[in-house]
Parts: C-alpha cells; sequence; structure tokens
C-alpha cells in the first residue's frame, strides 16, 4: 500500500492536521474544500455557482498532483448553507460532470467556516478509471 498526501498550502491544514488529498493506491480523497482565495478570503461570497466552480479548480489541481483527474472522480460530497443557492451548485456540477456522471450528494447545512462561504465539496476519484470529460 502507497500513501501520498497532497497539501494546497494552506494554513488549516497542519493547524487541524488534514490534508487537501490523499492517495492510497489507486484511490484518492478530496478534503472538504471550500472557495478560498490564495489571500484566504472566501471567493465569490454568497455565490454558488462560482464557489463551485472555484473549488472544483482546487480539487482539480489536487487531483492532478496524486495523478488522476475530474474524469476519475466517481463521487461528489456538497454542502450548501442555503437550498436556495442548489441551481447554482447543480449547474456548474453538470457543467463540469455532465459526460462524467460521478455518484453526487448535496446536503443543506446551518452554517461553514469562512464568512461569505456558502458550499463546500469532497471528492473521490480512482486513478486511471475515467471517463469522458476534461480541464476546467
Amino acid at each position: 500500500m502507497t500513501r501520498q498526501l497532497i497539501s494546497s498550502g494552506g494554513p488549516w491544514e497542519a493547524t487541524a492536521g488534514y490534508s487537501r488529498a490523499v492517495r492510497v493506491d489507486d484511490r484518492v480523497e478530496v478534503a472538504g474544500t471550500v472557495a478560498t482565495g490564495p489571500d484566504g478570503t472566501i471567493v465569490a461570497p454568497g455565490d454558488a455557482y462560482e464557489q463551485t466552480r472555484h473549488i472544483f479548480a482546487t480539487i482539480e489541481r489536487a487531483l492532478g498532483e496524486a495523478g488522476a483527474t475530474l474524469a476519475d472522480v466517481v463521487r461528489t460530497r456538497a454542502f450548501i448553507t442555503d437550498l436556495e443557492q442548489a441551481d447554482g451548485f447543480t449547474r456548474a456540477h453538470g457543467e463540469l460532470f455532465a459526460d462524467i456522471r460521478p455518484a453526487a450528494t448535496l446536503v443543506a447545512v446551518s452554517g461553514l467556516l469562512g464568512e461569505g462561504s456558502v458550499i463546500e465539496i469532497e471528492a473521490s476519484a480512482i486513478v486511471g478509471r475515467g471517463t469522458g470529460g476534461g480541464p476546467i
């Protein structure tokens, strides 16, 4: 069994003791990801569509470091603070995964870390098992 830890360099990773993603053999698990910019602020506060696009770009980079692509994603899990924003998430998810069609879950939650954050997303992938799709 091989284990690879992928870091995005965020301050919370060391503080909370987690990795952005972990690859074990051909599986990659990407941690819950919010739309945080390089300066630590939330990108597109209150906008689930733009936050989802930003989050999947971050997830795509982590997958790339693990040797995977969005086409290898087999499951996504999203946590949203406002169901009125669900259309923004589903539209962005559909644009990225229309041909890949991973199993997907969307759950309403009472809050997320980061002022203005309305969506947090996790992803699971199996390296080399992808079909369709492409980069953001």
